[in-house]
């Protein structure tokens, strides 16, 4: 398959071309029954010669070229509607009737805060333009009105209130929110390229519209992503501000699997200087070695690195409900448990040659012995909860005399 992406080095464009090229090149082996022959990026600084090229060999037309902030008014229409005619004529010049996805907008049902909008205007213009050319040529067109993009790759201070506010929490900069409670329907960059990918093997999803609201339909005019997230700008600035306390507090809010929080840690992670790539961490150092807090989670425990040096014993203590895994990672050690009240001890040899997790038990007093006269002793520990200062629930008690 040769597939053209027109806009491709937009925000859009750019994600959209580099998941074709991992494909393409075997490092994404997610879609096994899709083949990529060709990719044509077609931006603003290609010639026409290349888009006649392009449109004579395409099997595939992604149509991610637009206007979102031009001088004037007037030039939505001429680089929204304009360029799509250009890429219409130029695909019926060859009799090419493949596929075409045209990028639209939520703003063109021209519905309340929409109604006047040059931009919804324009949008509207291409969408009845691509239903035209499938009409008359009998290609399918296939048009998506996106609400708010945000991912990876946006550029901050232009048409993407996320984009800008994640760039500017991440460099400490100011910013400005009027009404924390206006709600803003979301969609994720990744989902987004996972639809186009699928609109590529032919299960994209259809869709008429309600109003503002896609509503799933077999036979619907109009193609949409399932998933998007609605969240308040407040909500959004409060979730940004823990992301950038984390590398204080060391804790990570709950970002569940499909969560707007996980999508939006990761957009906020790419607008870090280099600067706040890296940071410190406060290594509790004494005579036997070390014991550094790595990460914080709100529901579900710590985990720390405990360095122990040659021939050190740590621990000699136990706990009524904390529990932990120790993971020794480097080095030769012995772990040691022995439920309170009882002369058994537990002996768990262990050693980064073999790395497994060893349970240390509620109610079993534990320790930790670095085997070895020469190596330290590197251990990751997970705990089931923060260490608590005012409740630490750990009492001293040596395992074996």
């Amino acid at each position: 398959m040769k597939i053209l992406v027109t806009g491709a080095k937009g925000f859009v464009g750019k994600n959209l071309v580099q998941s074709l090229k991992n494909i393409q090149a075997g490092k994404d082996k997610t879609r096994p029954a899709l083949t990529i022959d060709a990719i044509y990026e077609y931006d603003l600084d290609s010639t026409i010669a290349e888009l006649d090229a392009y449109c004579k060999d395409a099997d595939f037309v992604f149509n991610l070229a637009g206007v979102n902030r031009p001088q004037n008014q007037e030039e939505f229409m001429q680089g929204n509607f304009g360029f799509a005619n250009t890429l219409l004529d130029t695909l019926k010049k060859y009799n090419n009737t493949c596929p075409v996805m045209l990028s639209s907008s939520i703003q063109a049902t021209l519905i309340g805060r929409y109604a006047d909008g040059e931009y919804g205007k324009s949008k509207k213009a291409g969408e009845e333009l691509f239903f035209d050319y499938a009409d008359q040529q009998g290609g399918q067109v296939c048009v998506y009105r996106f609400p708010n993009l945000f991912g990876k790759w946006c550029r901050p201070n232009y048409n993407s209130a996320v984009a800008t506010f994640c760039n500017n929490i991440a460099n400490d900069l100011p910013i400005t929110v009027n009404d924390p409670k206006i709600e803003l329907e979301l969609l994720y960059i990744d989902d987004l390229v996972d639809e186009m990918l699928d609109l590529l093997e032919g299960k994209g999803h259809r869709c008429d519209y309600e109003g503002l609201n896609a509503v799933a339909s077999d036979t619907g005019r109009y193609y949409f992503v399932p998933t998007t997230h609605k969240v308040t700008l407040g909500e959004i600035v409060e979730l940004l501000n823990k992301f950038r306390a984390q590398s204080e507090t060391l804790v990570i809010p709950e970002i569940p699997k499909g969560s707007f929080a996980k999508k939006l840690y990761s957009t906020y992670l790419s607008y870090l200087p280099k600067e706040k790539a890296a940071f410190e961490l406060k290594m509790n150092v004494d005579a036997r070695g070390s014991f550094t807090e790595l990460l914080k989670t709100e529901k579900c425990g710590q985990v720390s690195i405990n360095i122990s040096k040659p021939n050190i014993t740590k621990g000699q203590h136990w706990h009524h409900t904390k529990w932990e895994f120790f993971i020794v990672v480097s080095g030769h050690g012995l772990i040691q448990q022995r439920k309170i009240g009882t002369d058994e001890v537990l002996n768990f040899e262990v050693s980064g040659e073999k790395i497994e997790a060893v349970h240390m038990l509620p109610g079993y007093t534990h320790n930790i012995i670095n085997l070895s006269d020469t190596e330290n002793l590197v251990t990751v520990m997970w705990a089931n909860e923060q260490f608590d200062p005012n409740k630490p629930d750990t009492f001293f008690e040596i395992v074996e005399e």
